[in-house]
């Protein structure tokens, strides 16, 4: 199963090491928070593929970085004037159509592979500019005042202040910060507002989905929080084909009824195996086996009344978690 799985994100790579999101024509292009996940399935494997999909991001931000150095010192004023987390797929170029641009949580987990990456003693930075950018990045996250900022959030929707988002930026920061200067107010200042924020992810949503990236990749809380967080997102979400991101959401709703996105089981089970859990990361692993396309693919989500996957097949972010996941669950003894 993992051979099949491995193609399938294989078949998303793009000549410079960045990845389609999905084939289909709505998911055609280069989101920088989908690669970031991608890549957490290449860190521990030989080779630099890890490597590659930072340095090509690097490569799209230095068109930028006249936009992005400007924004370091002045906050942005509207939304399309965010550092844009979703680039055209042949000539990654920002997209001008309006769209959630403000997502911080894609700047914070940029930060936190970059730092992640330099604490494995692999080669992140090529130069110079490379190194300014992410300088550039750590101050325009301080200008935001990401601890306040309300922003698009992960699923690129209502805008307000989301834990998700928060704690991605601590975590980026705090995993750069052996690296570079990060003044300490600044990640105290995301903590203070994490803490404030939790149990909750935003105002509008009591249990989102998205709080799981506080677990897993960024260990932010401590085991009695993250198992609490765990468990609202299983007794309030989880369903028979995947995870729901949240009551009520509308987002390829079925007859009512929330999309039931695959990629929240092995992402569930990277929790569970992250807080010691091995029998109940062993259960979701194959439970995403059942909810795989007969090719082995893994789709986005599962329109619950009619019982079939939407188009975004495969989906190459919940293909990297059940990678990652298959890993550990083969260590476990």
């Amino acid at each position: 199963m993992r051979e099949r799985v491995q193609q399938g994100l294989d078949s998303l790579r793009r000549q410079n090491g960045l990845y389609l999101a999905s084939p289909s024509d709505t998911y055609h292009f280069i989101w920088i928070r989908d690669n970031c996940y991608v890549s957490l399935s290449k860190l521990d494997q030989d080779g630099d593929e890890y490597e590659q999909i930072y340095h090509s991001i690097f490569d799209i931000w230095k068109k930028y970085a006249w936009k992005i150095a400007f924004h370091a010192d002045r906050r942005p004023e509207a939304v399309y004037q965010y550092i844009h987390p979703r680039y055209t797929a042949d000539t990654l170029e920002e997209i001008h159509e309006p769209w959630g641009n403000a997502q911080n949580d894609a700047i914070g987990l940029f930060l936190y592979g970059i730092g992640t990456g330099l604490q494995r003693n692999r080669s992140m930075l090529r130069d110079t500019e490379d190194a300014n950018l992410v300088r550039l990045l750590i101050r325009y996250l301080k200008t935001l005042a990401y601890w306040s900022d309300k922003d698009n959030g992960m699923w690129e929707e209502t805008v307000e202040l989301h834990a998700s988002s928060v704690g991605a930026c601590v975590a980026g920061l705090l995993a750069v910060k052996p690296f570079f200067d990060v003044d300490f107010p600044t990640i105290r200042e995301g903590m203070v507002s994490l803490w404030r924020l939790l149990p909750q992810e935003s105002a509008t949503h009591d249990v989102d989905l998205a709080q799981l990236s506080l677990v897993y990749p960024y260990r932010l809380l401590p085991k009695q929080i993250a198992r609490a967080i765990v468990q609202r997102v299983e007794n309030h979400l989880l369903r028979e084909y995947g995870v729901i991101r949240y009551a009520g959401d509308r987002y390829y709703a079925d007859n009512g009824r929330e999309a039931e996105w695959c990629m929240g089981l092995p992402w569930l089970g990277l929790c569970h195996a992250t807080l010691g859990n091995g029998d109940a990361a062993r259960r979701y692993w194959e439970w995403t086996q059942r909810v795989m396309t007969p090719e082995g693919l893994i789709p986005e989500l599962y329109l619950p009344v009619q019982r079939m996957p939407n188009e975004n097949t495969p989906l190459g972010w919940a293909h990297s978690l059940y990678l990652i996941l298959d890993r550990l669950v083969n260590q476990l003894p």
